[in-house]
């Protein structure tokens, strides 16, 4: 990390924490580099991911034109089907250019089980900005991961050989498995190993195959 970002992060460090002490444990607080497309600095890290890991924000170029430097809060998930209601602030240096970038992603589950009001409290009302998240596939890949695990009943990590076939098979379809370096992230969502992975994948492209084109 260079170190005009390294003084940066620990300028904006104390901030973040505060905010992940106030809130925890329901909720994680990411500090993105644009520049870099990489997580900077992240706490109680409910989705995982880890400083390095991409970013995948959107250009800030268009930050321009919306007027706008918070947004939200607006809903993202995680793959065992948790609900998130996030919020991301666009922080900008002592000439107003658009640096950083932070986000607080609050877990909505003990709001809905205290009851209407506090859900209500806690519901997103904005759609998800499409100038930071336009290339954000680990959205896509939650979604269809949350969803499977809802409608199997089960955690993901309890999925049976043939549902984890038929995931990746929905995962590959979607376009997420062609990411760069989607192999890791998917690994992690499904809770299993890289090399776990590559095999079921294979296994699915071969049935794929198989039902394409029968003897």
């Amino acid at each position: 990390m260079k170190s005009e970002l390294k003084n940066e992060v620990d300028r904006l460090a104390p901030v973040g924490e505060a905010i992940a002490r106030l809130l925890s444990p329901h909720a994680e607080v990411v500090l993105h580099d644009p520049a870099t497309d990489q997580v900077v600095a992240i706490w109680n890290p409910l989705s995982r991911r880890e400083v390095g890991d991409p970013s995948l924000l959107g250009e800030l170029d268009g930050l321009a034109e919306t007027g706008r430097d918070v947004y939200g809060p607006y809903p993202k998930s995680l793959p065992d089907g948790r609900r998130l209601s996030s919020v991301s602030a666009v922080l900008r240096d002592a000439d107003g250019k658009a640096g950083l970038v932070l986000c607080v992603n609050v877990d909505r589950t003990a709001f809905e089980e205290a009851g209407r009001i506090l859900a209500a409290f806690a519901a997103p009302v904005a759609q998800q900005p499409r100038v930071l998240f336009e290339r954000d596939w680990t959205e896509t890949l939650n979604e269809l991961v949350g969803d499977f695990v809802r409608g199997r009943g089960v955690p993901v990590e309890r999925l049976s050989r043939d549902d984890r076939l038929e995931l990746i098979g929905r995962l590959e379809a979607a376009g997420v498995l062609s990411q760069r370096r989607s192999v890791p992230t998917v690994a992690r969502a499904l809770k299993i190993s890289r090399s776990a992975l590559y095999q079921l994948l294979g296994d699915a492209r071969k049935e794929a195959t198989n039902h394409a084109d029968p003897a």
